[in-house]
């Protein structure tokens, strides 16, 4: 194949501007799936993906497509539009020319469409602005191009306007991507060079691999090496997804497609990796970086018999989604379950749902937090990520916490509002864009502790619905945190503990008091609930003792009868509360770790 003829390119866009549509229209027009069967959004295999509308696994499609008498050699990747996937968005992007930045006619341009725009920039793609669902009653799309000028310094006559769901001007967009977007560069008479931009578990064939191919010619029967993993295999068998897996006799420079190479675990395929021919040395592609969890929960079963349950689904899911991460960890309340790392929020709910779904679990989720950076009066920096891993007081010179950049769409008359919320989040305003009469851009660098949480929740309620967020990672910063530990009776419950901001501790501990106070049944004798920061208690609530009245048989006679029982009683509970334990019923840290997120919820931010 003519390396000149190829194409390839991806969609980009904010989460349902109709990337999913627009492919199936280039997969219809393309012949390269039957009519009998096309379906809706072809290219997500997952249920919960139509179900959502959202992608969440990357896919390919090799598509063969006559334009203006030349047959072209399309290669499409539809990439997840969720700030959670913006490495594996990058990587993807990695293996294009070009790409299609798909706006909504209706909605304009959102905060995800910004960053995925500055991505395609970063990796030096050709552009094609196109604005979509011009259809629809709602669609304003003089509007949206006004947007897109100021914006992202696109011209109108760049823009081209389609309707993913009818076809129109569909066959436009296919004739630009073939004029504007530059055919691969790559020498087929180099040493072999591959990005791996995704993969997948197949429990028959092992490990699938998709690889853009960039210099070199890779064939069945050689023997390869993943440069960031180290490791070697023969590859089994080589193809192209039209759009199911179609072998073929060779991959050139410029094509995307798979190999197999019986690999067994997905852990040994890093996305970003580069793969060469076993003994030649070659320089490894740029950009490879390790992606990190940034969001930790805790997960555990409602039996606890089905703890091995839980880690044989935990098992199997990881084999096809290697981003997360788990280890096992006990809670004196909840039993046996895992702690788990997550890319973020939206990276969390989907595994969770996906365990309960294909595995049929009834998970208890913890509360989230992020991961902080300590640096020791040693010298040395340690993640933390857990409030029981932050290292005593003694020896901390320094605790970091992430912070991102937060870029807010919201309309006009709910600045003030939002502004306030960012704010209230001790977000540091960086500047002010407006994007039309109507909308404004706004950008923050805020913690990302602070935003986890219900931030999404509340700038909807906030702005009606029409305001859109997203973030991405600056690096950290040195914060007054501090970790709030919770006793109950005297004993610390290691359980509850959390890391908060100084500023924000008293309130903190207060209101997880107060979710005991409430959950905690009384005992015979008073039980003391203390909220501390190291040895200083800064909260405090008491559940009272159940009284008897032991006066009651007296009828009368000296006081002094009385003030005997009254003191008898007195010593007796004494000794109760030395010897006493106080048991905390499995709702209590239901009340406060499963809805945590409530409990930080701040009254100025509602």
């Amino acid at each position: 194949m003519n390396i000149r003829t190829i194409r390839n390119f991806c969609i980009i866009a904010h989460i349902d501007h109709g990337k999913s549509t627009l492919a199936d229209r280039f997969l219809e027009m393309t012949k390269s799936i039957s009519e009998r069967d096309m379906k809706d959004q072809a290219l997500d295999s997952m249920d919960l993906e139509r179900e959502r509308g959202i992608t969440i696994k990357a896919s390919a499609v090799h598509m063969l497509a006559m334009v203006k008498g030349t047959e072209l050699s399309l290669n499409l990747i539809d990439t997840p539009g969720h700030v959670d996937f913006n490495y594996e968005v990058s990587r993807a992007l990695a293996a294009c020319e070009g790409a299609l930045l798909l706006v909504d006619a209706s909605q304009g341009v959102e905060a995800q469409t910004m960053a995925n725009f500055y991505l395609a920039l970063e990796a030096n793609l050709t552009i094609i602005p196109v604005i979509n669902k011009i259809d629809m009653p709602a669609a304003r799309p003089e509007e949206v191009i006004t947007e897109m000028e100021s914006l992202l310094g696109v011209t109108r006559d760049e823009v081209l306007q389609v309707s993913a769901r009818t076809g129109v001007g569909v066959e436009a967009l296919m004739e630009a991507i073939a004029e504007r977007v530059p055919p691969p560069k790559g020498d087929p008479g180099a040493p072999l060079r591959a990005l791996v931009f995704d993969s997948h578990y197949d429990e028959f064939r092992g490990v699938i691999v998709y690889v853009r191919i960039v210099d070199g010619v890779l064939k069945p029967g050689e023997h390869i090496k993943m440069m960031g993993a180290q490791r070697t295999y023969e590859v089994d068998e080589i193809g192209v997804f039209s759009p199911g897996m179609t072998p073929v006799k060779e991959l050139k420079a410029g094509q995307v497609g798979y190999f197999i190479a019986s690999i067994r675990s997905i852990h040994d395929v890093r996305t970003g990796d580069t793969v060469t021919h076993r003994k030649i040395d070659v320089e490894p592609l740029p950009g490879y970086v390790e992606p990190k969890p940034m969001v930790f929960c805790g997960l555990y079963p409602t039996e606890s018999d089905e703890f091995e349950d839980l880690r044989r689904a935990l098992a199997r899911l990881h084999l096809n989604d290697s981003s997360f991460t788990y280890v096992p960890e006990n809670s004196g309340a909840l039993g046996f379950g895992f702690r788990c790392g997550f890319l973020g929020m939206l990276h969390m709910d989907i595994v969770k749902e996906r365990l309960e779904r294909e595995a049929g679990l009834d998970l208890v989720q913890t509360a989230p937090n992020v991961t902080y950076q300590a640096k020791l009066r040693s010298g040395e920096t340690i993640e933390v990520n857990t409030p029981s891993e932050l290292p005593d007081s003694g020896k901390l010179e320094e605790l970091l916490e992430p912070v991102v950049e937060l870029s807010i769409i919201v309309p006009a008359e709910s600045v003030g509002t939002v502004m306030q919320l960012a704010t209230d989040r001790r977000g540091q305003w960086r500047r002010t864009e407006y994007l039309g009469p109507t909308r404004i851009l706004l950008t923050y660098d805020i913690p990302l502790a602070e935003i986890i949480f219900d931030f999404y929740d509340i700038l909807k309620s906030a702005t009606r619905g029409y305001g859109t967020m997203d973030y991405t990672l600056r690096g950290f910063q040195a914060a007054d945190l501090v970790r709030v530990r919770i006793l109950v009776s005297g004993i610390e419950v290691d359980s509850l503990s959390s890391i908060v901001h100084r500023s924000q501790a008293e309130n903190v501990g207060r209101k997880i008091l107060v979710r005991l106070r409430k959950e905690i049944p009384r005992h015979l004798f008073e039980v003391p609930l203390q909220a501390a920061i190291g040895g200083k208690v800064i909260a405090r609530e008491s559940i009272s003792a159940m009284r008897k009245n032991v006066t009651a048989k007296c009828y009368g006679g000296d006081i002094t009868r009385k003030r005997k029982l009254i003191e008898k009683q007195k010593e007796g509970k004494k000794r109760m509360k030395m010897v006493g334990r106080v048991e905390i019923p499995k709702q209590a840290f239901l009340s406060v770790l499963g809805e945590g997120q409530d409990v930080r919820k701040s009254d100025r931010g509602r």
